[in-house]
Order: C-alpha cells, then sequence, then structure tokens
C-alpha cells in the first residue's frame, strides 16, 4: 500500500486554517487586554465590543473545515497532488488572511478602547480582509466542482 500525499491536503486545509485563526485571536486578544488595562488605570468604562474585534479571525477556522469537507467529499474523484495542492495553499490563504485580520483587530482594538469611536469603520475593514478567505474557499471549491464534474 503507498501513501496518499493528498490525505496531507485534506488535513491542511483546516489545520493551516485554524493554525491562523489562533494566531489571529491571539494578537487581537493581547491588545484587547491592554485597552481594557488602559480604560481601568483611567477609571473609565471598558468596552466589551473589543471581543466582536477579538472573534473576528475564528470564521476562517470554518472555511478551512469546509474546504476540507468539500476535500473528502471528492477523495476518490481527485488525484493525490490536486488534494495536496487545493488543501495545502486554500488552508494557507485562509490562515493568512485569519492572521493578518487579528493584527488589523488588534489595531482596532487599540483605537476603539482609546477613542470609542469608530466600530463601524473598525468592522468594515476586518469584513475586508475576511473576504480574502471567503473568496479562496469559494474559488476553490468551484476548482473541485470543475474538476469532479
Amino acid at each position: 500500500m503507498t501513501f496518499n500525499f493528498g490525505l496531507i491536503g485534506i488535513g491542511a486545509a483546516f489545520a493551516i486554517s485554524a493554525f491562523g485563526s489562533a494566531l489571529g485571536t491571539g494578537v487581537a486578544a493581547q491588545a484587547a487586554v491592554g485597552a481594557w488595562k488602559r480604560a481601568y488605570l483611567q477609571n473609565r468604562q471598558a468596552s466589551f465590543l473589543l471581543v466582536a474585534f477579538t472573534g473576528f479571525p475564528l470564521s476562517q477556522t470554518f472555511y478551512g473545515l469546509i474546504l476540507m469537507n468539500s476535500l473528502v467529499g471528492a477523495l476518490n474523484m481527485l488525484d493525490g497532488g490536486a488534494l495536496l495542492g487545493i488543501g495545502l495553499f486554500g488552508g494557507m490563504a485562509i490562515g493568512a488572511s485569519a492572521y493578518l485580520q487579528g493584527k488589523a483587530a488588534a489595531g482596532a482594538c487599540d483605537a476603539f478602547g482609546e477613542t470609542g469611536k469608530g466600530f463601524a469603520n473598525y468592522v468594515l475593514v476586518l469584513g475586508i480582509i475576511e473576504s480574502v478567505a471567503l473568496l479562496a474557499m469559494v474559488f476553490l471549491m468551484n476548482v473541485i466542482g470543475a474538476i469532479t464534474a
């Protein structure tokens, strides 16, 4: 029995996406905690809305899971190279989006924590970064569908 390297791609679609989400939420959470500390030191109200910024990169884990499930569904119709490439590079695109979204969310935590203003603007910017992961997932699922059709 030979090892199917495509199986690595299936796992990579989810694992790399989740890795990026972990990094992104970690960076954003550090900034939220720092903003809360500043608020407490200044005897100001600490905004709970910073939790929303912290959680933004989590959605990319779900995109990786959806991509992984699409690869599992096409397991018998795709060769190992296609599985490996789609899973590995898809996971990297989704994970990078999550990490960089977390860095932007950290900036949003800092700015909103300091001023209490601009929440909608920060959400819009984070949504633009989110679209990179969403587009990568959708386009790669279309590739899977085109190859298996």
